[in-house]
């Protein structure tokens, strides 16, 4: 009884695990859309408005990169139950990276907004 009740958990976390990919994959389209659709974007005046729009743009683009190729890491699903615990894991991981990624590009998006109203 207690293996079934494993194997059963397994294959809920896989099927999990393929609705948190399509999530992600998702997102990282989305993230990269609205990127493109802000190039180009205006320099923030001065040297620290400058810089953290600059941080902000990094962060959004390594957390991308880093969701994506965990993501990329993850077309095939395994076999063994081993190793389909470790493939659960890098989805939910990715699908994390990819949130961050998304939350760096609001943030950038809402420091360019309050640098407008307040500056302008």
């Amino acid at each position: 009884m207690l293996k079934n009740q494993v194997r059963r958990d397994l294959k809920w976390l896989k099927r999990q695990a393929r609705k948190d990919r399509r999530i992600t994959v998702a997102l990282l389209a989305g993230v990269m859309a609205f990127w493109l659709r802000q190039l180009p974007f205006d320099e923030a005046p001065g040297d620290l408005l400058r810089a953290l729009s600059f941080g902000l743009v990094a962060v959004s683009g390594l957390t991308w990169l880093a969701a994506a190729a965990m993501t990329a890491k993850t077309i095939r699903t395994p076999e063994e139950p081993v190793a389909g615990l470790r493939w659960v894991s890098r989805v939910q991981r990715s699908k994390e990276w990819a949130f961050w990624s998304a939350g760096a590009y609001v943030a950038w998006h809402v420091l360019q907004f309050v640098t407008a109203l307040v500056l302008g």
